[in-house]
């Protein structure tokens, strides 16, 4: 699920009020974990990260619903097929589509209404990596950040190996995942958001988790960064 469908519905009914974009985005992914990791996004394919790498991706004008995650514990063969413990998108090293939670979510629409840029963090589809998703330009100043100790923490309930799911994810209800478009805040979702306050931790969680920076604006974002 993303946490940006919904916002992408009032942009869509916006954007007969602007013209589109004519900027792309750059984002710079950095692996500042003592692992490896396989980083992944859509749109962009994916790529194995080593301790201190960064790989670099861009984003074409008008992009929305996109997402960059991590990747844990993978195995890949010479024709980039495998698996990995949590993040895993199809068995696939180039990612193609979204991956299984739990994945924290770096999650972006780019060039919408007023020429702003959306960007968030979400745990909607649970935690697995500390994650850092902010600006890489001057004229934006936004830095969201999720470094909790969520995985150590994490509910009996949402404990995977690797990672701490989402409660949408286990349960696969309309009080969890607004199926219905009405929903609140749980228990479960208040555990991620007392750790995290400015990533989601439920799909109407707009108000103090979705953020904007202005169209033209580039990125990055960090995995395990300094907290």
């Amino acid at each position: 699920m993303s946490s940006l469908k919904y916002l992408s519905i009032v942009s869509f009914l916006l954007a007969t009020l602007v013209f589109p974009s004519a900027y792309s985005a750059t984002f710079d992914i950095t692996n500042q974990c003592t692992q490896p990791i396989w980083a992944a996004a859509v749109p962009g394919g994916g790529k194995r990260l080593n301790t201190g790498e960064k790989w670099t991706i861009s984003a074409p004008p008008g992009t929305t619903e996109a997402r960059i995650w991590a990747r844990t514990n993978c195995q890949f063969d010479g024709a980039g097929k495998g698996k990995c413990e949590t993040g895993d998108c199809n068995g696939l090293l180039e990612c193609q589509g979204y991956g299984v939670p739990p994945n924290t979510l770096a999650e972006y629409a780019i060039g919408q209404y007023a020429n702003q840029d959306f960007i968030d963090i979400s745990n909607i589809d649970g935690f697995n990596v500390p994650m850092e998703f902010s600006s890489n330009s001057p004229g934006c100043t936004r830095v969201i950040k999720c470094t909790a100790n969520i995985v150590g923490e994490c509910p009996n309930e949402l404990k995977v190996a690797g990672g701490c799911n989402g409660p949408c994810p286990v349960f696969k209800t309309d009080e969890h995942c607004c199926n219905s478009g009405n929903c609140g805040p749980t228990n479960f979702s208040k555990f991620f958001k007392d750790r995290c306050p400015d990533a989601y931790s439920y799909p109407k969680d707009d108000p103090t988790s979705l953020f904007t920076c202005p169209t033209g604006t580039n990125y990055k974002v960090i995995f395990c960064p300094a907290p």
